[in-house]
């Protein structure tokens, strides 16, 4: 099969994904399922393991090299193990990213993004970057009927981490408070809808890109704004005072110290997007009584969740599309943000 696979780790991302023609999954285990990608999405944490922010974390040593990355998938049953009754060949999946064994406490308590003895695939492990993947029933959700892979395989990711964060935002916020809504990528256009529809609260949504912001206004975002210089003011001024909730979906360039100055005093800030480092006085912290705390990827039952929230037409995925083959051009696309919403593969 013709996968993509990458071999180094680059700070400064001067590498590309090789796509060659590699043995296909097979099974190994009788929980194990294999599935035939119809699309995996591009996520910017594909862009941080190709830079080694993940190296020390999962692949000290580069010894897990080469991989297939691809951890958004979703796709058909092509094979399954002796023991696996929830799904059959040819049903219509979606894989959550995180394979996890279903029986530690962490999985039983239902966090199973947690699981003690939980696998990521596309990172150290072969992901959904080819024409097959390997991963096991329990991450598995059969589509409903009429739902394509296509149109979902980045929610497996990217989805249901926006949904997580805007679920916590839901509960805290009420009808006519405001949540701000930093960047308005793959993550962000999906967290605005989920808001919409989970809580009565005003959405302030930022993005510096005309075509961001643009989806966002089509989204329903009460307030769009287009981040500059002046961010603090104009968002103090439209709130009358502040955010609520703050959802920062950058975590970088300079953008993770400034989110929390949006708060207003008592309000929450939750971090999605990684990669810079939050400075904050604890002045500020004590006086404004402000939370800062980090949101993961959502567990199984939030993807349950969302999925029926797009088969219902309340949460679609805005994206475009590139061939395997043109993987590379994705990426570089991606790095430079020349689309709106999410980059899709389709093998």
């Amino acid at each position: 099969m013709k996968a993509a696979r990458l071999y180094e780790y680059d700070p400064h991302m001067n590498v590309d994904l090789k796509i060659e023609d590699v043995p296909p999954p097979t099974i190994n285990s009788p929980d194990e399922v294999v599935v035939k990608v119809g699309a995996a999405g591009l996520c910017r944490t594909d862009l941080h393991i190709i830079e080694g922010v993940w190296k020390d974390i999962m692949d000290v040593e580069g010894s897990l090299l080469p991989y297939i990355m691809g951890h958004e998938n979703a796709g058909w049953v092509e094979d399954v193990g002796s023991n696996v009754t929830s799904v059959k060949p040819g049903d219509a999946v979606i894989c959550h990213p995180h394979r996890s064994c279903g029986i530690c406490l962490n999985c039983r308590y239902g966090h199973d993004m947690y699981c003690d003895h939980g696998l990521f695939p596309g990172l150290g492990l072969d992901g959904g970057f080819a024409e097959y993947f390997l991963t096991n029933e329990s991450s598995l959700i059969k589509l409903n009927t009429n739902i394509a892979p296509l149109d979902v395989a980045p929610m497996a990711d990217a989805g249901i981490t926006a949904y997580r964060a805007a679920k916590k935002a839901a509960q805290i916020l009420y009808p006519g408070a405001y949540v701000v809504v930093l960047g308005v990528g793959g993550l962000g256009h999906i967290a605005i809808q989920c808001l919409k529809n989970l809580c009565g609260a005003r959405v302030v949504a930022v993005d510096r890109e005309p075509g961001a912001q643009a989806l966002a206004k089509d989204l329903g975002a009460d307030i769009v704004l287009d981040g500059g210089s002046d961010l603090i003011e104009e968002v103090m001024d439209v709130t009358g005072g502040g955010a609520h909730v703050v959802i920062d979906f950058v975590g970088e360039l300079g953008v993770e110290n400034i989110c929390w100055k949006l708060l207003r005093q008592g309000g929450e800030l939750i971090v999605v997007g990684y990669g810079g480092k939050i400075e904050v006085p604890t002045v500020d912290l004590v006086v404004n009584e402000i939370k800062i705390g980090g949101s993961l990827v959502g567990d199984h039952i939030e993807l349950v969740e969302l999925m029926e929230l797009n088969a219902d037409g309340l949460v679609k995925m805005h994206q475009t599309e590139y061939s395997l083959a043109n993987i590379n051009t994705a990426i570089d696309d991606f790095k430079n943000r020349r689309f709106t919403g999410r980059g899709v593969i389709v093998p």
